[in-house]
Protein backbone atom coordinates (compact mmCIF):
# COMPACT_ATOMS: atom_id res chain seq x y z
CA UNK A 1 0.00 0.00 0.00
CA UNK A 2 1.15 3.44 -1.16
CA UNK A 3 2.09 5.65 1.58
CA UNK A 4 -0.95 8.24 0.76
CA UNK A 5 -3.39 5.69 0.03
CA UNK A 6 -2.44 4.58 3.80
CA UNK A 7 -2.55 7.78 5.35
CA UNK A 8 -6.36 8.53 3.47
CA UNK A 9 -7.41 4.99 4.86
CA UNK A 10 -6.60 5.84 8.37
CA UNK A 11 -7.86 9.05 7.77
CA UNK A 12 -10.92 7.75 7.34
CA UNK A 13 -10.97 5.20 9.80
CA UNK A 14 -9.93 7.59 12.80
CA UNK A 15 -13.27 9.78 11.33
CA UNK A 16 -15.77 6.90 11.47
CA UNK A 17 -14.66 6.45 15.08
CA UNK A 18 -15.27 9.93 16.18
CA UNK A 19 -18.39 10.07 14.76
CA UNK A 20 -19.36 6.78 16.84
CA UNK A 21 -18.04 8.17 20.12
CA UNK A 22 -19.76 11.66 19.60
CA UNK A 23 -23.16 9.50 18.85
CA UNK A 24 -22.20 7.35 22.26
CA UNK A 25 -21.24 10.17 24.45
CA UNK A 26 -24.54 11.60 25.87
CA UNK A 27 -26.15 8.17 26.26
CA UNK A 28 -23.64 7.85 28.77
CA UNK A 29 -22.94 11.29 30.41
CA UNK A 30 -21.02 11.23 33.52
CA UNK A 31 -22.22 14.25 35.06
CA UNK A 32 -25.95 13.92 34.21
CA UNK A 33 -27.43 10.65 32.83
CA UNK A 34 -25.33 8.49 35.10
CA UNK A 35 -25.69 10.04 38.31
CA UNK A 36 -29.33 10.00 37.72
CA UNK A 37 -29.02 6.27 37.21
CA UNK A 38 -27.42 5.59 40.54
CA UNK A 39 -29.96 7.92 42.29
CA UNK A 40 -32.94 6.01 40.99
CA UNK A 41 -31.47 2.90 41.52
CA UNK A 42 -31.19 3.97 45.16
CA UNK A 43 -27.83 5.56 45.45
CA UNK A 44 -27.45 8.33 48.08
CA UNK A 45 -25.21 11.04 47.81
CA UNK A 46 -22.20 8.90 49.34
CA UNK A 47 -22.19 6.53 46.71
CA UNK A 48 -22.94 9.39 44.12
CA UNK A 49 -19.24 10.38 45.35
CA UNK A 50 -17.59 7.26 44.98
CA UNK A 51 -18.96 6.69 41.59
CA UNK A 52 -17.79 10.46 40.35
CA UNK A 53 -14.13 9.67 41.94
CA UNK A 54 -14.11 6.63 39.95
CA UNK A 55 -15.40 8.30 36.56
CA UNK A 56 -13.60 12.06 36.86
CA UNK A 57 -10.80 11.42 39.14
CA UNK A 58 -9.87 7.97 38.89
CA UNK A 59 -9.51 7.91 35.11
CA UNK A 60 -7.11 10.58 34.69
CA UNK A 61 -5.34 9.19 37.43
CA UNK A 62 -4.84 6.40 36.31
CA UNK A 63 -3.16 7.04 33.08
CA UNK A 64 -0.01 7.43 35.74
CA UNK A 65 -0.04 3.50 35.70
CA UNK A 66 -0.86 2.67 31.93
CA UNK A 67 1.48 5.31 30.76
CA UNK A 68 4.29 3.34 32.67
CA UNK A 69 2.71 0.14 30.73
CA UNK A 70 2.49 1.18 27.46
CA UNK A 71 5.67 3.49 27.16
CA UNK A 72 8.21 2.16 24.64
CA UNK A 73 5.86 -0.14 23.05
CA UNK A 74 6.49 -0.64 18.75
CA UNK A 75 2.93 -1.66 19.00
CA UNK A 76 0.03 -0.31 21.12
CA UNK A 77 -3.32 -1.14 18.56
CA UNK A 78 -4.02 -3.84 20.19
CA UNK A 79 -4.00 -2.36 23.43
CA UNK A 80 -6.39 0.35 22.50
CA UNK A 81 -8.77 -2.67 21.07
CA UNK A 82 -8.76 -3.98 24.16
CA UNK A 83 -9.67 -1.33 26.01
CA UNK A 84 -12.51 -0.41 23.59
CA UNK A 85 -13.51 -3.54 23.59
CA UNK A 86 -13.86 -3.97 27.57
CA UNK A 87 -16.27 -0.46 27.56
CA UNK A 88 -18.49 -2.01 25.26
CA UNK A 89 -18.81 -5.19 27.29
CA UNK A 90 -19.38 -2.93 30.23
CA UNK A 91 -22.09 -0.99 28.37
CA UNK A 92 -23.91 -3.85 27.57
CA UNK A 93 -23.48 -5.82 30.23
CA UNK A 94 -25.43 -3.14 32.32
CA UNK A 95 -27.91 -2.51 30.02
CA UNK A 96 -28.99 -5.93 30.24
CA UNK A 97 -28.42 -5.61 33.67
CA UNK A 98 -31.01 -2.83 33.69
CA UNK A 99 -33.59 -4.33 31.91
CA UNK A 100 -33.99 -7.07 34.46
CA UNK A 101 -33.53 -4.35 37.53
CA UNK A 102 -36.61 -4.41 38.61
CA UNK A 103 -36.45 -8.54 39.93
CA UNK A 104 -33.01 -7.40 41.32
CA UNK A 105 -32.08 -6.00 45.07
CA UNK A 106 -31.23 -2.29 44.85
CA UNK A 107 -28.27 -3.18 46.49
CA UNK A 108 -27.17 -5.63 44.32
CA UNK A 109 -28.08 -2.97 41.42
CA UNK A 110 -25.95 0.33 42.88
CA UNK A 111 -23.17 -2.57 43.00
CA UNK A 112 -23.08 -3.37 39.59
CA UNK A 113 -23.75 -0.01 38.49
CA UNK A 114 -20.24 1.37 40.46
CA UNK A 115 -18.54 -1.63 39.24
CA UNK A 116 -18.94 -1.66 35.56
CA UNK A 117 -18.54 1.80 35.40
CA UNK A 118 -15.01 1.36 36.70
CA UNK A 119 -14.47 -1.33 34.32
CA UNK A 120 -16.08 1.42 31.62
CA UNK A 121 -14.05 4.25 32.87
CA UNK A 122 -10.75 2.43 33.36
CA UNK A 123 -10.75 1.22 30.18
CA UNK A 124 -11.20 4.21 28.29
CA UNK A 125 -8.19 5.36 30.36
CA UNK A 126 -6.38 2.61 29.14
CA UNK A 127 -7.43 2.97 25.53
CA UNK A 128 -6.89 6.89 25.08
CA UNK A 129 -3.17 6.53 25.81
CA UNK A 130 -2.91 3.81 22.90
CA UNK A 131 -5.36 6.29 21.13
CA UNK A 132 -2.76 9.08 21.10
CA UNK A 133 0.07 6.49 20.21
CA UNK A 134 -1.62 5.03 17.10
CA UNK A 135 -3.40 8.47 16.02
CA UNK A 136 0.12 10.41 16.09
CA UNK A 137 1.92 7.47 13.56
CA UNK A 138 -1.39 7.01 11.45
CA UNK A 139 -1.91 10.20 9.89
CA UNK A 140 0.56 12.20 8.32
CA UNK A 141 1.82 15.70 9.91
CA UNK A 142 0.29 17.58 6.99
CA UNK A 143 -3.05 16.18 7.59
CA UNK A 144 -4.16 16.43 11.21
CA UNK A 145 -5.03 20.42 11.28
CA UNK A 146 -7.52 18.77 8.47
CA UNK A 147 -8.56 15.55 10.62
CA UNK A 148 -9.21 17.93 13.57
CA UNK A 149 -11.79 20.38 11.67
CA UNK A 150 -13.47 17.62 10.60
CA UNK A 151 -13.46 15.30 13.24
CA UNK A 152 -15.02 18.61 15.59
CA UNK A 153 -17.37 18.90 12.55
CA UNK A 154 -18.70 15.85 12.51
CA UNK A 155 -18.33 15.35 16.45
CA UNK A 156 -20.31 18.34 16.68
CA UNK A 157 -23.48 17.06 15.03
CA UNK A 158 -23.38 13.99 16.43
CA UNK A 159 -23.24 15.28 20.12
CA UNK A 160 -26.36 17.63 19.45
CA UNK A 161 -28.06 14.75 17.64
CA UNK A 162 -27.48 11.92 20.41
CA UNK A 163 -28.55 14.84 23.40
CA UNK A 164 -32.11 15.38 21.38
CA UNK A 165 -32.27 11.26 21.04
CA UNK A 166 -30.86 10.90 24.33
CA UNK A 167 -33.58 13.36 26.01
CA UNK A 168 -36.51 11.61 23.91
CA UNK A 169 -35.83 7.96 25.09
CA UNK A 170 -35.63 9.76 28.89
CA UNK A 171 -39.06 11.48 28.26
CA UNK A 172 -40.98 8.70 26.87
CA UNK A 173 -39.64 5.68 28.92
CA UNK A 174 -39.68 5.17 32.41
CA UNK A 175 -36.55 3.78 35.10
CA UNK A 176 -34.89 1.54 34.38
CA UNK A 177 -36.84 1.05 30.79
CA UNK A 178 -34.78 3.82 29.54
CA UNK A 179 -31.18 3.87 30.89
CA UNK A 180 -31.27 0.19 29.41
CA UNK A 181 -32.12 1.37 26.32
CA UNK A 182 -29.32 4.04 26.36
CA UNK A 183 -26.84 1.83 27.16
CA UNK A 184 -27.42 -0.89 24.80
CA UNK A 185 -27.84 1.65 22.25
CA UNK A 186 -24.49 3.27 23.36
CA UNK A 187 -22.46 -0.11 23.31
CA UNK A 188 -24.01 -1.04 19.99
CA UNK A 189 -22.65 2.34 18.67
CA UNK A 190 -19.73 2.05 20.35
CA UNK A 191 -18.71 -1.36 19.18
CA UNK A 192 -19.64 0.02 15.19
CA UNK A 193 -16.96 2.85 15.80
CA UNK A 194 -14.58 0.00 16.85
CA UNK A 195 -14.56 -1.13 13.10
CA UNK A 196 -12.94 2.43 12.29
CA UNK A 197 -9.68 1.09 14.53
CA UNK A 198 -9.79 -2.55 13.08
CA UNK A 199 -9.38 -1.05 9.74
CA UNK A 200 -6.54 0.92 10.78
CA UNK A 201 -2.54 0.17 9.43
CA UNK A 202 -0.25 0.68 12.52
CA UNK A 203 3.10 1.57 11.57
CA UNK A 204 5.80 -0.11 14.18
CA UNK A 205 7.81 2.72 15.96
CA UNK A 206 11.22 2.61 16.26
CA UNK A 207 12.20 2.25 19.83
CA UNK A 208 15.53 3.13 21.28
CA UNK A 209 16.40 1.73 24.63
CA UNK A 210 13.83 0.22 27.43
CA UNK A 211 13.32 1.37 30.90
CA UNK A 212 11.97 -1.32 33.35
CA UNK A 213 8.49 0.20 35.18
CA UNK A 214 10.97 1.43 38.25
CA UNK A 215 12.94 3.68 36.50
CA UNK A 216 10.01 5.16 34.60
CA UNK A 217 8.91 6.24 37.94
CA UNK A 218 11.64 7.48 39.19
CA UNK A 219 11.43 9.41 35.44
CA UNK A 220 8.30 10.47 36.74
CA UNK A 221 9.76 11.91 40.52
CA UNK A 222 12.77 13.60 38.74
CA UNK A 223 10.44 15.66 36.59
CA UNK A 224 8.79 16.75 39.65
CA UNK A 225 11.34 17.60 41.65
CA UNK A 226 13.34 19.57 38.97
CA UNK A 227 10.58 21.42 37.07
CA UNK A 228 8.62 24.07 39.49
CA UNK A 229 6.50 24.78 36.41
CA UNK A 230 5.03 21.23 36.42
CA UNK A 231 4.37 21.32 40.16
CA UNK A 232 2.27 24.57 39.54
CA UNK A 233 0.69 22.88 36.50
CA UNK A 234 -0.24 19.91 38.80
CA UNK A 235 -1.77 22.32 41.52
CA UNK A 236 -3.43 24.76 39.46
CA UNK A 237 -5.74 21.57 38.21
CA UNK A 238 -6.22 19.88 41.53
CA UNK A 239 -8.09 22.99 42.68
CA UNK A 240 -9.43 24.34 39.46
CA UNK A 241 -10.83 20.81 38.98
CA UNK A 242 -13.28 20.73 42.02
CA UNK A 243 -15.84 22.80 39.24
CA UNK A 244 -16.33 19.85 37.44
CA UNK A 245 -16.61 17.76 40.30
CA UNK A 246 -19.32 19.27 41.77
CA UNK A 247 -21.71 19.21 38.40
CA UNK A 248 -23.08 15.13 39.46
CA UNK A 249 -23.80 17.17 43.00
CA UNK A 250 -26.54 19.60 41.04
CA UNK A 251 -28.16 16.23 39.94
CA UNK A 252 -28.46 15.21 43.82
CA UNK A 253 -29.56 18.70 44.87
CA UNK A 254 -32.02 18.85 42.23
CA UNK A 255 -33.79 15.45 43.20
CA UNK A 256 -33.83 16.98 46.63
CA UNK A 257 -35.50 19.92 45.91
CA UNK A 258 -37.38 19.40 42.86
CA UNK A 259 -37.13 15.41 42.20
CA UNK A 260 -36.08 14.03 38.85
CA UNK A 261 -37.99 12.71 35.95
CA UNK A 262 -36.82 11.43 32.47
CA UNK A 263 -38.28 14.94 31.06
CA UNK A 264 -36.32 17.16 33.52
CA UNK A 265 -32.82 15.09 32.91
CA UNK A 266 -32.97 15.23 29.24
CA UNK A 267 -33.25 18.86 29.20
CA UNK A 268 -30.43 19.00 31.83
CA UNK A 269 -28.38 17.09 29.21
CA UNK A 270 -29.20 19.54 26.46
CA UNK A 271 -28.70 22.63 27.88
CA UNK A 272 -25.09 21.26 29.05
CA UNK A 273 -24.47 19.87 25.49
CA UNK A 274 -25.44 23.34 24.13
CA UNK A 275 -23.06 25.28 26.40
CA UNK A 276 -20.55 23.26 25.27
CA UNK A 277 -20.83 24.24 21.82
CA UNK A 278 -21.34 27.59 21.98
CA UNK A 279 -18.21 27.49 24.36
CA UNK A 280 -16.46 25.34 21.95
CA UNK A 281 -17.20 28.07 19.38
CA UNK A 282 -16.14 31.30 21.46
CA UNK A 283 -13.11 29.45 22.45
CA UNK A 284 -12.01 29.18 18.69
CA UNK A 285 -10.85 32.74 18.90
CA UNK A 286 -9.63 33.06 22.40
CA UNK A 287 -7.73 30.24 21.70
CA UNK A 288 -5.49 31.62 18.86
CA UNK A 289 -2.09 32.25 19.51
CA UNK A 290 -2.20 29.36 22.37
CA UNK A 291 -3.53 31.82 24.20
CA UNK A 292 -4.77 28.87 26.60
CA UNK A 293 -4.52 31.13 30.22
CA UNK A 294 -7.40 33.04 29.45
CA UNK A 295 -8.94 29.69 28.66
CA UNK A 296 -7.64 28.71 32.04
CA UNK A 297 -8.86 31.75 34.09
CA UNK A 298 -13.05 31.07 32.22
CA UNK A 299 -12.83 27.58 33.64
CA UNK A 300 -11.44 28.86 36.86
CA UNK A 301 -14.14 31.93 37.10
CA UNK A 302 -16.81 29.50 36.23
CA UNK A 303 -16.33 26.50 38.11
CA UNK A 304 -16.08 28.97 41.28
CA UNK A 305 -19.68 30.17 40.12
CA UNK A 306 -21.19 27.07 39.81
CA UNK A 307 -21.99 26.03 43.39
CA UNK A 308 -22.23 29.25 44.54
CA UNK A 309 -24.96 30.03 42.06
CA UNK A 310 -26.46 26.27 42.62
CA UNK A 311 -27.30 27.42 45.97
CA UNK A 312 -28.62 30.80 45.53
CA UNK A 313 -30.79 28.97 42.81
CA UNK A 314 -31.84 25.94 44.60
CA UNK A 315 -35.52 27.16 45.31
CA UNK A 316 -36.41 28.29 41.56
CA UNK A 317 -36.41 25.02 39.58
CA UNK A 318 -36.39 27.31 36.03
CA UNK A 319 -33.50 29.57 36.82
CA UNK A 320 -31.88 26.25 38.48
CA UNK A 321 -32.01 25.18 34.60
CA UNK A 322 -28.97 28.19 34.26
CA UNK A 323 -26.69 25.89 35.72
CA UNK A 324 -26.38 23.42 32.97
CA UNK A 325 -25.38 25.61 30.56
CA UNK A 326 -22.70 26.98 32.85
CA UNK A 327 -21.56 23.26 33.64
CA UNK A 328 -20.99 23.14 30.05
CA UNK A 329 -18.90 26.01 29.95
CA UNK A 330 -17.15 24.25 32.37
CA UNK A 331 -16.63 21.29 31.01
CA UNK A 332 -15.79 22.68 27.60
CA UNK A 333 -12.87 25.77 28.97
CA UNK A 334 -11.22 22.25 30.73
CA UNK A 335 -11.05 20.26 27.80
CA UNK A 336 -9.03 23.01 26.01
CA UNK A 337 -7.29 24.85 28.75
CA UNK A 338 -5.80 22.03 30.61
CA UNK A 339 -4.06 19.45 27.47
CA UNK A 340 -3.49 23.26 26.02
CA UNK A 341 -0.87 24.65 29.22
CA UNK A 342 0.30 21.10 29.42
CA UNK A 343 1.56 21.63 25.87
CA UNK A 344 2.76 24.84 26.46
CA UNK A 345 4.97 24.12 29.57
CA UNK A 346 5.99 20.75 28.04
CA UNK A 347 8.95 20.02 24.89
CA UNK A 348 9.24 17.30 22.58
CA UNK A 349 11.95 15.32 24.54
CA UNK A 350 9.76 15.14 28.03
CA UNK A 351 5.96 15.77 26.32
CA UNK A 352 5.03 11.87 27.19
CA UNK A 353 6.59 11.82 30.45
CA UNK A 354 4.59 14.58 31.22
CA UNK A 355 1.24 13.26 30.06
CA UNK A 356 1.55 10.59 32.50
CA UNK A 357 2.61 12.79 35.32
CA UNK A 358 -0.36 15.06 34.28
CA UNK A 359 -2.69 12.23 35.53
CA UNK A 360 -1.55 13.33 39.10
CA UNK A 361 -3.54 15.84 38.39
CA UNK A 362 -7.10 13.65 39.19
CA UNK A 363 -6.27 12.97 42.53
CA UNK A 364 -8.27 16.18 43.98
CA UNK A 365 -11.60 14.97 41.72
CA UNK A 366 -10.97 11.29 43.89
CA UNK A 367 -10.82 12.68 47.62
CA UNK A 368 -13.47 15.34 47.03
CA UNK A 369 -16.36 13.74 45.65
CA UNK A 370 -16.01 11.11 48.38
CA UNK A 371 -15.99 13.92 50.83
CA UNK A 372 -18.32 15.67 49.69
CA UNK A 373 -20.52 12.26 49.19
CA UNK A 374 -20.33 11.31 53.25
CA UNK A 375 -20.59 15.15 54.72
CA UNK A 376 -23.17 16.77 52.33
CA UNK A 377 -25.14 13.94 54.47
CA UNK A 378 -24.07 14.77 57.60
CA UNK A 379 -24.12 18.54 57.08
CA UNK A 380 -25.36 19.83 53.88
CA UNK A 381 -25.05 21.37 50.64
CA UNK A 382 -24.15 24.56 51.56
CA UNK A 383 -21.08 24.60 53.48
CA UNK A 384 -19.32 21.62 50.60
CA UNK A 385 -20.59 23.67 47.92
CA UNK A 386 -19.66 27.12 49.50
CA UNK A 387 -15.63 25.59 50.52
CA UNK A 388 -15.85 23.88 46.51
CA UNK A 389 -15.98 27.43 45.83
CA UNK A 390 -13.19 29.00 47.73
CA UNK A 391 -10.55 26.12 46.74
CA UNK A 392 -11.49 26.84 43.16
CA UNK A 393 -10.75 30.15 43.54
CA UNK A 394 -6.72 29.58 45.27
CA UNK A 395 -6.14 27.81 42.02
CA UNK A 396 -5.18 31.35 40.58
CA UNK A 397 -2.39 31.44 43.39
CA UNK A 398 -0.77 28.32 41.37
CA UNK A 399 -2.13 29.70 37.63
CA UNK A 400 -0.36 32.99 38.00
CA UNK A 401 3.28 31.36 38.32
CA UNK A 402 2.64 29.54 35.44
CA UNK A 403 5.49 29.97 32.91
CA UNK A 404 5.10 29.38 28.93
CA UNK A 405 8.05 30.72 27.89
CA UNK A 406 9.67 27.73 27.21
CA UNK A 407 6.63 27.51 24.39
CA UNK A 408 7.40 31.31 23.40
CA UNK A 409 10.96 30.56 22.89
CA UNK A 410 10.44 26.89 20.75
CA UNK A 411 7.95 28.64 18.16
CA UNK A 412 10.18 31.78 17.64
Amino acid sequence: MEQTDYYKRNFRAFVWHAVFLALTKNFVDINTVIPTMLIKAGGTSFHLGILTAIMVGGTGFMQIFFASFLTHKERTKKYLLIGINLRVGALLILGYLLSIAGGLEGEYVIGFILVLMTVFSFSGSFAGISYNDVLGKSISINSRKSFFIVKQTLASTAVLASALLARKILSIYVYPVNYSILFILAGGLLLAGTAGFWAVKEKAAVISGSLNRKERFKLFGSSLRQDKNLRNYLYTVNTSSLGIAVIPFLIALAREKFGLTGHSIGNYLLLQVGGMIFANILFKFLAKGQRYKGILAIHIISGALLPVLALLLQNNQNLFLILFPLSGLVLASREIAVPGILLEISTNENRAVYTGISGAGSISTIIFPILAGGLITAIGFSPVFIAASIIIILSFIFSSKIDCSRFKEEIS
